[in-house]
This record gives C-alpha cells, sequence and structure tokens, in this order.
C-alpha cells in the first residue's frame, strides 16, 4: 500500500466518526491557535518597541547614571551631573556632538482650577523638543531665554492639558501651579503615545535651571553640583555617532576619575543598542509564550495517542483481515501512522486559521499594538503538530502492526 492510499484509507477511516475525529482534533487546533496568536503578541510587542525607539530622534545617544547589566537590566548610579552635559557640549572635548540636552525629571503634582493631577516634570533645555522629535501645537517649546532667566513656564504634554483644561479647554497663557509653585503655560505638546520610557504625553516641561532653582534644589552631589537624570546627545551625522560615544566615554572617564572601562559609572547607549537589548528581552518573551502555548499541543497529542489506541481495539478484526490477504507490519504501521498525522495536520490547519483571527482581535483591542502573523511562526506551529502527529501516534500504529493476524481474526 503507497502513501496515496493509505491517506485515502485514512480519511475514510476519520470520516467515519466524524464527532470523534473532530473531538480529537479540538486539541490540537486549541494548541496551535495558542502558539500562533502568542507568537503574533510577542513579535507584535517587539516591533511596536522598536518603533518606538527608532522614533525617539536621529542620530540619537542616550548617557544614562549607571551601568546596563548582561540581562539587559539596569543598576542606577547617580552620577551625572548638569556639568557633564556642558563638558560634552564643548566642541573642544566631544566635536563629534551636534545637539546636548540633559533632563532632569521626577514626580510632581500639577494643579489647575481645583484639577490635580501626578506628572512627570523634566527639567530640560531649549535643544530638548529637537532631540526628541516633539511636537508643538499650540504656543512654543522652552527657549535659550527661559533657561537663562530660570523662568516659571511649562510646556504640557497633551494628556496633560487634557486632564487639567479638558478636551476643549485653552491651556496657553494660563497659570498652573506644580508642587504649588505657579508656571505660566507657553505651550502644548501633539500627542505622540508610548515610547521607550513611557508615555511622554504624561510630562511637563520646565526650564532645567527653573527646575534646579525651584523643584529639586536638593539633587546635588556631594560636590554641589546638581544631579541629571539622563543626557541626550544628538550626533552630526549617522556615520559619526560611534565617534561620539567614544569621545563621550573617555570624556566622562576623565571627569569621573575612572581608569578601567568595568569600573564605568554611567552607560552611553545608542538606539541601536537599544533596540538590540529590548529585542533580546522580548525575544525570550516570545519563547515563553511559546513554550506555554506548546503545552496545550503536548495534551492535543496525547487525546490523539487515545483514540487511535481505541481505534486500534474497534479495528483488531480488520487489521487481522488485512494481514491475512497479505498486509505486511509496514501497511499496517504506515496506515495508522498517516491517520494520526491527518488528524494532526487537519487540526494545525484549522488551529492556524483560528489563531489568526485570534491575533487579529488582539489589534482590535488595542491601538498601541499591532500583531504580526509571521510565516516563521505558521512554519513552526505546522512542524510541532506534524511531529505531535508522528510522536503520539507511532505508539498506537506500533501496536496495531505487531498484532498476530490469527488472534486478530478471532477478536469478539
Amino acid at each position: 500500500m503507497d502513501v496515496v492510499d493509505s491517506v485515502r484509507v485514512a480519511t475514510g477511516a476519520l470520516t467515519a466518526n466524524k464527532m470523534r475525529s473532530s473531538l480529537t482534533m479540538l486539541g490540537v487546533i486549541i494548541g496551535v491557535a495558542a502558539v500562533i496568536a502568542l507568537l503574533s503578541i510577542g513579535q507584535g510587542v517587539q516591533r511596536s518597541v522598536t518603533e518606538q525607539i527608532q522614533s525617539a530622534g536621529s542620530n540619537l545617544l542616550m548617557i544614562l547614571p549607571g551601568e546596563i547589566t548582561e540581562t539587559g537590566g539596569f543598576e542606577y548610579n547617580p552620577s551625572l551631573t548638569y556639568e557633564d552635559a556642558q563638558a560634552i557640549a564643548d566642541p573642544m572635548n566631544v566635536p563629534d556632538a551636534a545637539i546636548v540636552a540633559p533632563t532632569m525629571e521626577g514626580s510632581t503634582s500639577v494643579s489647575y482650577d481645583g484639577e490635580d493631577v501626578t506628572a512627570t516634570t523634566a527639567g530640560v533645555t531649549s535643544d530638548h523638543d529637537l532631540v526628541r522629535n516633539l511636537e508643538v501645537v499650540l504656543g512654543q517649546y522652552i527657549t535659550t531665554q527661559d533657561v537663562e532667566r530660570r523662568a516659571r513656564v511649562a510646556v504640557l504634554g497633551s494628556s496633560v492639558a487634557k486632564d487639567l483644561f479638558g478636551d476643549n479647554g485653552y491651556a496657553l497663557d494660563q497659570t498652573i501651579k506644580i508642587n504649588r509653585i505657579p508656571f505660566k503655560v507657553v505651550g502644548v505638546l501633539a500627542e505622540k503615545g508610548a515610547g521607550m520610557m513611557g508615555s511622554e504625553d504624561g510630562y511637563v516641561y520646565v526650564p532645567i535651571t527653573t527646575a534646579q532653582a525651584r523643584l529639586y534644589p536638593q539633587r546635588r552631589n556631594l560636590s554641589g553640583d546638581f544631579m541629571v537624570t539622563m543626557i541626550y546627545v544628538q550626533a552630526t551625522t549617522d556615520q559619526s555617532m560611534d565617534a561620539a560615544s567614544e569621545q563621550i566615554n573617555e570624556l566622562l572617564r576623565r571627569r569621573h576619575d575612572i581608569s578601567f572601562q568595568d569600573d564605568d559609572d554611567f552607560s552611553v547607549l545608542s538606539q541601536s543598542d537599544l533596540v538590540a537589548i529590548m529585542e533580546e528581552v522580548t525575544g525570550i518573551l516570545t519563547l515563553f509564550l511559546g513554550a506555554i502555548a506548546a503545552i496545550s499541543l503536548l495534551v492535543g497529542g496525547i487525546g490523539i495517542m487515545n483514540i487511535m489506541l481505541v481505534s486500534v481495539t474497534e479495528r483488531t478484526r480488520e487489521i487481522g483481515i488485512r494481514k491475512a490477504v497479505g498486509a505486511k507490519r509496514r501497511d499496517i504501521l504506515l496506515q495508522f501512522l498517516v491517520e494520526s498525522m491527518v488528524l494532526s495536520l487537519l487540526g494545525g490547519g484549522a488551529g492556524i486559521a483560528l489563531g489568526f483571527l485570534l491575533s487579529q482581535g488582539v489589534s482590535q483591542l488595542s491601538e498601541d499594538l499591532m500583531t504580526v502573523v509571521s510565516m516563521q511562526s505558521v512554519i513552526l506551529a505546522t512542524t510541532f503538530s506534524l511531529v505531535v502527529g508522528v510522536v503520539f501516534g507511532l505508539y498506537p500504529a506500533l501496536r496495531a502492526a505487531r498484532l498476530n493476524p490469527i488472534d486478530a481474526l478471532r477478536y469478539e
């Protein structure tokens, strides 16, 4: 009996018991659908994170006060100062740096006319909007004069403006209070959505000198220098990013009296570095989700084995007749193995369709997450379902092939 005949016989045997075959395939359907859906969610998260990092700004380097660990974590170390940022901005020190924008962030209470919200207030320079690709839809951003005069002015993120003034409220030139200190609103930003450091729509931006004097005066090191949360550096060109990174590393090591690279109390990251770190983290997450989903496929395989064992018992006389008329062991083995594989592949096909629908449903539930059903995940799920059919169908097929034809013909 060739493979084509085995498939035909297997299909006939399965259609003779449609309900039982459908219920048997259900485990495989759910397993494959879970693998497709969860992998698509993981890959969608990975793509979303990558896009957010790349949208943060062009030619961007980020200097963090602390160390990136081997596992992708971050060990915070308050080491960066405002003077470090000014030294980096000096073209004699870092000639490949075009723009330097330090930030000084903290959680604050922001209020207006009885409305009170909690927001992240960031002290920034006038170049901050350029390196972060922030768009002002109303008014203007922080200016150089604001920084020099320590002006009490503020630029609101879209969600903060909405929370304080409502959908149709006019925020420009209004006076808000940040930690009970009055600030004049000079601008409102366009909605940007979630970013790599959280939602920037929930930020309030003030001149960094004002933040130092009014909001965070206690944030000084032992030398009396103001600490900063992060320093953004825009390199002159894409090609000069590596050179700028090396220049910054050398400068900060000199300023911090660091002799060895392993002793660095800061981290200089490019967008490609962040993408690599986040892809590694989300890749592990995706693998974990796929492994969880694969468990249900194993459960489906056990169901296939149980049903195939029942089928062998029910068709013992049929097996005996086939052997009596000349069927060999390999023919019987192939017949039952093909039945198991057909069950698994049919369930796999239905599972792929269901998994695709589930992933599309998840995309509809969240505007920020677009699931990705890749060909690799489809091939993986199909291959795994086929392997399940072979592995869990092998024992029943071997049991059928080893039946003694005389005993099989006597079986009632």
